[in-house]
This record gives structure tokens, sequence and C-alpha cells, in this order.
């Protein structure tokens, strides 16, 4: 396993906060990715917009405006987590599908490809760039497109369960569990759309929790706690 793409919620971001950023949370997660670089490893990272938008709130709102927000939520994560990036030393590049002038960069895989190689953190935000499409299925088609080894997906859940524990005490986690076994049961680890998606590609995805100490690194090296999800 050499290339990760870690998905990183918007609520994980935010922290205790549960909006908006929390810095001591993302200069955590930006200390294991540097750990990881430095360990020979290459790191895109897809982010959430949960911690400014949570999608269409009124009628009144038309759903492909509400998508659009979205989308420009998760531009303004990735921008700050980058910088966040920067200051404790890692070269990064934030690359959407549609253009936002001299903010970003227009997505390529090869130049995706081009800056992993050279060290760099790349930051896949705007998801797909279309309406209807989640961040979700915007993580499997990046992973997809620059040929990652695994999705790692960093959550506020530690790992993938067979109902919500937050309603049902009694969820059973998975400690591994067949993308096949997803989709037929509709589990909640990603939408249906990028479920498929993995499946299809055979994209494995490993599920844990952001908050456990080192989750990430501990995640790549072995010591993992979550869920895996196998092709």
């Amino acid at each position: 396993m050499k290339r990760i793409l870690l998905k990183l919620s918007g609520e994980a971001l935010a922290g205790p906060k549960k909006t908006g950023f929390d810095e001591e949370t993302v200069r955590g997660v930006a200390l294991q990715v540097k750990e990881l670089i430095a360990d020979g490893f290459q790191v895109g990272i897809v982010t959430g917009g949960g911690n400014f938008w949570r999608g269409r709130t009124s009628e009144n709102l038309d759903r492909t405006k509400a998508d659009q927000i979205g989308m420009l939520a998760t531009v303004m994560n990735c921008i700050y987590v980058s910088e966040i990036f920067r200051s404790v030393g890692l070269g990064t590049s934030v690359m959407t599908p549609f253009v936002c002038g001299a903010f970003t960069e227009l997505f390529s895989k090869d130049r995706a490809v081009e800056c992993l190689n050279q060290g760099k953190v790349v930051f896949f935000a705007g998801g797909t760039g279309h309406p209807y499409f989640s961040t979700d299925t915007g993580v499997v088609l990046r992973a997809v497109e620059v040929e990652a080894d695994v999705i790692l997906l960093a959550k506020s859940i530690d790992g993938v369960y067979d109902a919500d524990p937050a309603v049902n005490p009694a969820a059973k986690k998975y400690d591994e569990i067949t993308i096949e076994d997803v989709v037929a049961q509709n589990l909640q680890v990603m939408d249906m759309t990028a479920s498929i998606l993995a499946r299809d590609n055979r994209m494995p995805m490993w599920v844990f929790g952001l908050n456990e100490k080192d989750s990430i690194v501990n995640a790549v090296k072995g010591e993992f706690h979550g869920t895996k999800v196998t092709v």
C-alpha cells in the first residue's frame, strides 16, 4: 500500500465545536499525515462540507443550487486544511473540477499524480463538480482516477455497524465486511452511488474514528480498530 485517499468529514474538522473549524483537530491530522509522507506514503484528501452546509434547507431553494453551495463549502474546507498542513511543513495542492480563479488548480489526473509523486498532499475539493453527487461519490471517483490503493474514511463514528449506534445501543460493529454486503444490506458507510462505484472498481475502504489518538497513522501501520470494507 502506497497511495492513500483520506476522506475527512466536515463534522470531524469542526471537532467539539460542531461547526466551522477546530484548528487543534486539523493540526493533529496534519501531523499524522506528515508522518505518513515521511514514511513514503502518498496522500490525497477529500473533505466533506457538513461543518458549513448540510444540503437543501428549504423548499424555496433549488436542489442544484443547494448542492453547489455544498461544493463551495468543501473548497473552503480544503483551502483551510491545506494551510494548516503547510504550517507544519507539508507541500500541498488544492484541486477542483471547476475553475476557482487563482484559489485552486483545475483537476487533472496527470497533474494530481505528478503532485503525489512529488510528496505533496493533494486536496480534491468541489466533489465531482456536479449536483446530485455527494462527496462520498467524489472520494471514490478520485481514488479510482488516481489509482489509490485504499480509501480511509475518518468519521465521527469508529466503524461500520448493522444499525445506528446512536439510536440502538445494541448495534453490532463489524471488524470486516465485504462491499457486496454493504450494498445488499444498504449499510450507511457511504451513499449507495459511492458504494456501488467502489464495488464495481474494487476499491477497498477502511472506516474508523478520527477522534481516536493517532487513528490515521495507526490505521495505515496496522493498529487498526475500525472496519475494513473489502472487495
